[in-house]
């Protein structure tokens, strides 16, 4: 039965430490987030005016409106003009655990030709040179290996990818300043905890971005969360100041979902924003290590490894099922990331760290991506040439690197229209405004991902819906 506020005390379901260190309106914030996530407050509950809130609460009305366009913003609650304001129908589904950045669970069938994006190539996991190394590394490996191990992750793993990243990624690389973690989203929820912990409250992301994995950082982390435009040149670093944040999350080397790579001014431009204003860049490097026009560009991190935190995985590399990534941190966080990680789950598995380890130190793993750079490139080329032949009116970018492109669809034609009819046709394509703070439409544009499919299915599949992208 739906909560009537009228009859219970905000008190129920909202508690206030006034002698926490944590401010009010985050205490705040952080209760309804968790109400609405547990269910105990449902999908269209109406929520008590912030003038009987604040009451109730023996907290200033100003501050209750601030926490309530800020929970708005993150799509939690919905208010219209002369309407109470509701829990938003949607929230319900940020129950859900972390999903990484733009993953859609298709629905049941799965298409017989799926664009799902942030896929790679998972035929080509190198089974042959895993197994291999794995023989090795149970042969060769100490008995302490077998041990729990440090909070940072195997030390050999660090100086590994040290060497790793300050080669291949231009990055400022001490094997101390690394933290082993479990994927892409454990390294964001941990980082954005330590953020906390140092006064940061407010966290920025790209808008469009990957949507739901930021709402559930901020929730875990318990910041809130703002939005900065994308444009051609990447995000929006003036937007930054007028964000009033002092963190923001960014995919520089391939923007996701738009492709865009971050300018050469905007990147200078991000630097100095955070050292001028004491603020932290987490940087997202999902595959970079694919490009097409040029050699991968480096890492932001190399320009200001104190105020940037990259965080890079092996999940587009090699495989998500590994779950093994790392964060490079600045020196000041490094013991905090390493206590929070330990405390998490006393770790990362031991043994397949030390896989990857001697899968980088053979030269393995190179030798795997520059296949799949090949594989790639050909797919990409495949797509390419597939809409060229089938969807001519559709205009195609975001391909200078990574495996998703993004098609701008032509005036008249609507994405959620072209996802319904393709998937009737067994084609399952993803529009872009699911990745938009506002879900609008504007402009219409697809994002498919190649990854995961073959050159001949990638034909098929255009083919097959090539004349739901024409006006």
């Amino acid at each position: 039965m739906a909560i009537e506020w009228a009859g219970l005390g905000p008190d129920v379901l909202v508690r206030l430490d006034r002698g926490s260190r944590v401010p009010l309106r985050t205490q705040l914030e952080g209760e309804l987030r968790t109400a609405i996530r547990s269910g105990r407050l449902r999908a269209g509950e109406r929520l008590p005016s912030t003038r009987e809130l604040a009451r109730g609460l023996g907290v200033s009305r100003g501050l209750v409106v601030d926490c309530f366009d800020q929970l708005q913003a993150e799509g939690y609650l919905q208010a219209r003009s002369g309407s109470a304001t509701r829990v938003s129908p949607t929230a319900q589904t940020l129950r859900r655990g972390p999903i990484r950045a733009g993953r859609t669970t298709p629905a049941s069938p799965r298409p017989d030709v799926d664009f799902l994006p942030a896929v790679p190539d998972l035929g080509s996991f190198p089974r042959s040179e895993w197994a291999k190394t794995t023989a090795e590394v149970c042969r060769d490996a100490s008995t302490a290996a077998f041990d729990y191990g440090d909070g940072r992750g195997n030390p050999r793993l660090r100086e590994v990818l040290a060497s790793y990243l300050g080669r291949v990624r231009g990055a400022a690389a001490d094997p101390g300043h690394i933290v082993v973690c479990s994927g892409f989203t454990q390294g964001l929820n941990l980082t954005l905890a330590v953020l906390a912990a140092h006064g940061v409250d407010r966290v920025a992301f790209e808008d469009p971005g990957y949507d739901e994995t930021s709402r559930m950082a901020v929730g875990f982390a318990g910041v809130g969360l703002v939005r900065v435009p994308v444009d051609a040149r990447g995000v929006r670093v003036d937007a930054l100041s007028a964000a009033r944040t002092r963190a923001v999350a960014v995919t520089p080397a391939h923007q996701w979902p738009t492709g865009v790579v971050l300018a050469a001014r905007r990147r200078l431009a991000l630097v100095n924003w955070a050292v001028h204003a004491g603020g932290w860049v987490i940087e997202d490097d999902y595959d970079a290590e694919f490009r097409y026009d040029r050699e991968p560009i480096g890492v932001v991190q190399g320009l200001a490894p104190e105020r940037v935190i990259s965080i890079g995985t092996v999940s587009k590399s090699l495989a998500p099922a590994l779950r093994l990534g790392w964060i490079l941190c600045p020196p000041a966080l490094v013991d905090e990331l390493a206590h929070l990680k330990l405390a998490a789950d006393r770790g990362t598995p031991g043994v397949e760290q030390l896989v990857l380890a001697r899968l980088i130190e053979s030269g393995r793993f190179d030798r795997h991506l520059r296949r799949m750079r090949k594989k790639y490139t050909a797919k990409r080329s495949a797509l390419i040439t597939a809409l060229e032949e089938y969807a001519p009116d559709v205009g195609v970018h975001g391909l200078a690197a990574g495996f998703h492109a993004v098609a701008s669809l032509p005036e008249g034609v609507t994405e959620a229209d072209v996802v319904s009819a393709a998937r009737a046709r067994g084609v399952g394509v993803y529009g872009m405004s699911a990745n938009r703070s506002n879900r609008a439409e504007s402009p219409p544009c697809l994002v498919l991902g190649f990854g995961n499919l073959s050159e001949r299915a990638i034909v098929e599949g255009i083919a097959r819906i090539g004349d739901l992208l024409s006006p």
